[in-house]
């Protein structure tokens, strides 16, 4: 999902330059005539990422525009544009909220410098608010990627759980994010920004289950050195989150059922029972029903946890919500681990798209933060994705190589760099399939020349022709890339090349 550069600007000249400047690398485009039409599409258009913005427009001044830009959106990154670098204005303009400004005419590297600083820093700053949100327990159904039909009832139905106190069963398949769910019902209910505390079920030692949820006095059991609260005690005022619920041990269950029913626990080792005030939303990825059935868990605590069931569905039936997913995990990665990923590429996304994600929204999580971490470009590639495409990704030429790998004697045209791209190719071609062949029929290593023909015309056809991609991703010049072409018979294999 491309990023979209709104560009204000009253000369038609300077707009079309602009818009080339940024098409090229990738980015949408939308256009403005004036500082009133600008105001207008930031209005109607909320895919607006980024607005270039001039200063000195007939009717409504960049200025005035960009006070009312800031008014609507005052997470929207705008750049201006000045004929004149004269420091009042400029003073004025970043006073107004201009995130950069440049001198125009400016070169499209200074542009592109510009534009993305710009993104990296709104996505620092989106990532910071949402981090405030999550410790602050103030994270509402908003900050929830939600816009897959089959989202509606289960948003709909999460508003109404949060106008009351009423326990909540969250069910679905395992890394669907019914915690989100459950935060996002804290975060619109009355107890936003009081305790969120989660408990994983299935995690916690069955010796220590009573101990964790309820609490203990100092010398109630061995190792007992400190006075503990218990997360029910941890929790209130806010909310209880059971994670995995039918993981609890039976009496334990019993315990449990105590709690809601009476509202208050009894710390193990304790004098007297301690007054809690808890809202409980649990979540399991099993069929209580059938635990019920197969004695296995409770009828009586089914039935107190089971008032307002809400089922999260798994990511294979809400496919219109992965490009927003990945483009917010790459927001994410960008900010924590430092890297510039502006997205996935058309190819990448579609296979994304195809694939079943058995895993979930947390196996789509972790794999886009290894593809990030293995994205050698601004764009995400499908061999960025391995477990996913079967292709690894391909090594480049520059990688360390072995310091025992011989030069020819009896070659002069082969050099020490020859044999060092020659060897990373052929290494890289045998994670793809069908691999090159590095041993011939009688099982001696073939020719380096031969190899390196077999591993180029198989990245023309890996890569449809695209010889600038072939060339990136070989890890040499085009202009050596189209002589090797020449001397292995291959130009007709580059008709493709757009």
């Amino acid at each position: 999902m491309g990023k979209t550069i709104l560009i204000v600007d009253d000369d038609p000249a300077q707009r079309r330059l602009l818009q080339a400047a940024v098409e090229r690398n990738g980015f949408l485009t939308r256009a403005a005539e004036n500082g009133a039409q600008a105001v207008e599409a930031v209005d109607k258009h909320a895919d607006i990422d980024i607005v270039l913005l001039d200063l000195v427009m007939p009717g409504m001044s960049g200025q005035e525009a960009l006070k009312e830009i800031r008014q609507r959106r005052a997470d929207l990154p705008c750049i201006v544009l000045t004929a004149s670098g004269g420091i009042d204005t400029v003073v004025q303009a970043m006073q107004a909220g201009a995130t950069d400004f440049f001198v125009k005419p400016a070169s499209p590297e200074r542009i592109m410098v510009s534009v993305r600083n710009a993104l990296e820093m709104s996505n620092l700053k989106t990532e910071v608010v949402r981090m405030k949100k999550r410790v602050t327990h103030q994270l509402g159904f908003d900050d929830m990627v939600a816009n897959a039909p089959v989202m509606a009832p289960v948003v709909r139905m999460g508003k109404r759980a949060a106008a009351s106190n009423i326990p909540v069963l969250i069910t679905g398949e395992s890394g669907v994010g019914k915690e989100l769910l459950a935060r996002a019902i804290q975060g619109a209910s009355e107890r936003a920004g009081r305790p969120f505390v989660t408990v994983n079920c299935g995690a916690i030692p069955e010796n220590l289950v009573e101990s964790i949820l309820f609490g203990h006095a100092k010398g109630s059991f061995t190792g007992a050195t400190d006075n503990h609260a218990g997360k029910f005690v941890e929790a209130h005022g806010g909310t209880l989150f059971l994670d995995e619920v039918g993981e609890l041990p039976l009496d334990m269950q019993v315990k449990l059922l105590r709690v809601l029913q009476e509202g208050e626990v009894d710390p193990v080792g304790g004098k007297r029972p301690v007054k809690v005030d808890v809202r409980i939303i649990s979540a399991t990825n099993k069929d209580l029903a059938k635990l019920v059935a197969d004695n296995r868990f409770r009828e009586d605590l089914y039935y107190r946890l089971n008032v307002f069931p809400i089922e999260a569905p798994p990511l294979r039936e809400r496919k219109e919500d992965l490009p927003t997913l990945v483009q917010r995990f790459v927001a994410r990665f960008n900010a924590e681990e430092g890297r510039n990923v502006r997205g996935a590429s058309q190819a990448a996304m579609q296979m994304l798209m195809d694939y079943d994600w058995p895993g979930n929204v947390r196996q789509l999580e972790n794999s886009v933060f290894r593809a990030v971490i293995l994205c050698e470009g601004d764009l995400l590639q499908a061999e960025d994705f391995p477990q996913i495409s079967g292709l690894k990704p391909l090594v480049a030429a520059n990688d360390a190589m072995p310091a025992d790998v011989p030069v020819p004697a009896n070659d002069h045209h082969v050099t020490a760099a020859h044999v060092a791209f020659t060897q990373a190719v052929a290494e890289a071609a045998e994670t793809v399939t069908p691999p090159v062949a590095v041993f011939d029929g009688e099982g001696h290593l073939r020719q380096l020349e031969q190899i390196e023909r077999d591993l180029i015309e198989l990245a023309i056809d890996h890569y449809a022709g695209h010889m600038s991609e072939v060339a990136r991703r070989l890890g040499i010049g085009r202009s050596t890339l189209y002589r090797k072409l020449r001397e292995y018979g291959l130009e007709e294999r580059a008709v493709g090349e757009g």
